[in-house]
């Protein structure tokens, strides 16, 4: 006879994994954010910059995007941005230094 399976805990074991996904997805847009020196930005104009990108119907500033993102990953050794070293209002000084992979 066959063992039963217990759905219940394969559910929450799915939960648990999207939960972690979701986690290291929004680690990594925060890192990206960081990387590419937006973190200078206010919020505000950060936001506003990705809502715009995001609405956008042209297809020939998305492909200069694009390429510039592509450009951005394939370069060697990246240097960060410059960036300000005051915190914008609501935003928090990361704590314990740089982000893991």
């Amino acid at each position: 006879m066959r063992k039963p399976r217990d759905f219940d805990s394969e559910l929450q074991a799915l939960a648990d994994k999207a939960k972690l996904l979701k986690e290291r997805r929004v680690r990594q847009l925060g890192e990206l954010v960081i990387a590419t020196g937006a973190d200078a930005l206010d919020a505000d104009i950060l936001a506003g910059a990705l809502l715009g990108a995001a609405a956008t119907k042209d297809g020939q500033a998305k492909e200069a995007w694009r390429k510039a993102g592509a450009a951005f990953f394939q370069r060697g050794a990246r240097k960060p941005a410059p960036r300000s070293d005051h915190h914008p209002e609501g935003a928090l000084p990361l704590q314990g230094g740089g982000a893991s992979a």
